[in-house]
This record gives structure tokens, C-alpha cells and sequence, in this order.
């Protein structure tokens, strides 16, 4: 029997977010017993714990589909919930250390301070997907990002998607509008995700963006999603250095006979 801490990250006030399991042992878990709790849990990701006494916690990030090297909302809400059994100022995750500390009720967490390759391409990519789109990217956070700029939230809001062309796009597709306040999309079936609800990962790559359109540092305030299931993302960047914030809601926690 092990605990699974079911919270939502990137809430508005109590509301909206994203739900992510928390495991905070995995001791004796296989890869594939992990892959195995994340897809019977349905989150868009779910978070397993490895924390020797003295050690910083390692994190492993699985979606209902495959494990993910970096992704931004388990993230805050895993830390949250381990400063909550003991204070953390770092994790650990396959890319590298992440920085964490609290302000207030907002979690920050910076993640390594890497390169996201990123190319600008034909709109075409993102019509082919049905979105009129004013400008389009590809950014690799490492996983392949399509990212599309739209003309209106309006335009955001209508979008219809395709799950199966998504997948067959890339890795996830995020369309945005707006910029200081922005409004946002994320879709990512190929990954086991149809919509995500908050999406720190592709927050980042949005920061690529903003960042091959010169500006180099800055703030950035986003909500994602579709009215009734919002989320809001704190974002800050100075080059290659972006810290996400966010915060949290606990609703449950679940006992596992994994």
C-alpha cells in the first residue's frame, strides 16, 4: 500500500487546474508498474517519488502513454507536496535539478536553464490541423512541440481538433493568443492527452518563442483552457532561464496496492 496525493496545479483561486497524482514512494516499481498506476489513474501526468535520506527527490513523470523527461505542472504540484512532509528547495528530474521556492500561495519552480530549439514553419502545418493560424514554430522542450499563434480568443475558442492528426503532427499542440496576457491551448493525444487543461511544458516553449521574437526576458500571465475549466500559469524569463508558478489545491489522497 503506497499513498497517491491527487491534486490540481495552476488553479484560478480554488478552481480549475490541472489533476496530477503524486506518488511519494516508488520504491520496488518497475518502469512499467509506473506506466502501468499512470494509465489506470487517467491524469495528464502522475509524479513517482525516489528519496533516499540525506538525497534530494528524484522525480519520474508519466502520462497515461509514455514518460516524460521534463514537464512543467507535475512539477509544482509535486513539490508542493513534498515540502509538505519535509521543506525542498530542489528536485531532480531526467534533464537535470530544478530549483523550487514558495511565495505565498504560488509555487516557483525552475527547471534546467537548456537550450529549446525552435524553428519557425510554413502556417500551413498548423492549418493542416484546422487552425487559421497567423504564424506557427516548432519547439523541441525536448519533446516536439507545434506551436501556432491565432488572430483572436475568439479563433482559440472555436477550435474543433483532430485528435488523430494532432498525434501524427507531433508530440503536442499548443495554440496561443496574446502576449503579456495570454490565452491558450494545449492538445496532446500522441502522448495519451486530447486536452490539457494546464501545460507548464509548453509555457516554456512559448517562452522560445517570445524569446526568437527578441524579447529576452520578461513576464507572462497565461490561462489556458476553455471556459468553466481554466487554468492560470505565472511565467518569468531572463534568457534562457524560465521559472514557472503556480498554485495548488489538494482533493484527495489514495491508498495503491501497488
Amino acid at each position: 500500500m503506497r499513498d497517491c496525493y491527487v491534486v490540481r496545479v495552476f488553479t484560478i483561486g480554488k478552481s480549475g487546474g490541472n489533476a496530477l497524482g503524486v506518488v511519494t514512494d516508488s520504491e520496488g516499481l518497475s518502469p512499467a508498474d509506473m506506466q502501468g498506476i499512470a494509465a489506470e489513474l487517467g491524469f495528464s501526468e502522475t509524479t513517482f517519488t525516489d528519496w533516499p535520506a540525506g538525497a534530494i527527490p528524484s522525480l519520474r513523470i508519466f502520462t497515461p502513454a509514455v514518460e516524460m523527461p521534463f514537464a512543467g505542472h507535475p512539477l509544482v504540484g509535486t513539490a508542493w507536496v513534498l515540502n509538505g512532509i519535509s521543506p525542498i528547495d530542489r528536485m531532480a528530474i531526467q534533464i537535470g535539478e530544478v530549483a523550487v521556492h514558495f511565495d505565498g500561495d504560488l509555487v516557483w519552480v525552475t527547471p534546467p536553464a537548456i537550450d529549446q530549439p525552435i524553428r519557425e514553419v510554413p502556417v500551413a502545418e498548423a492549418e493542416a490541423l484546422g487552425v487559421a493560424a497567423r504564424r506557427a514554430w516548432r519547439v523541441q522542450v525536448p519533446s516536439d512541440y507545434l506551436i501556432a499563434q491565432v488572430a483572436s480568443e475568439a479563433d482559440l475558442l472555436s477550435i474543433e481538433p483532430d485528435s488523430r492528426a494532432i498525434a501524427e503532427a507531433a508530440d503536442g499542440f499548443y495554440v496561443f493568443h496574446g502576449h503579456g496576457m495570454t490565452r491558450s491551448r494545449f492538445f496532446a493525444p500522441r502522448l495519451g492527452v486530447d486536452e490539457d487543461p494546464a501545460t507548464g511544458s509548453a509555457a516554456v516553449a512559448l517562452c522560445a518563442v517570445l524569446r526568437a521574437l527578441g524579447t529576452l526576458s520578461g513576464t507572462e500571465h497565461i490561462v489556458q483552457g476553455l471556459p468553466g475549466a481554466l487554468s492560470e500559469i505565472h511565467m518569468t524569463w531572463n534568457g534562457l532561464e524560465v521559472k514557472l508558478g503556480g498554485t495548488v489545491v489538494e482533493d484527495e489522497v489514495r491508498h495503491l496496492e501497488a
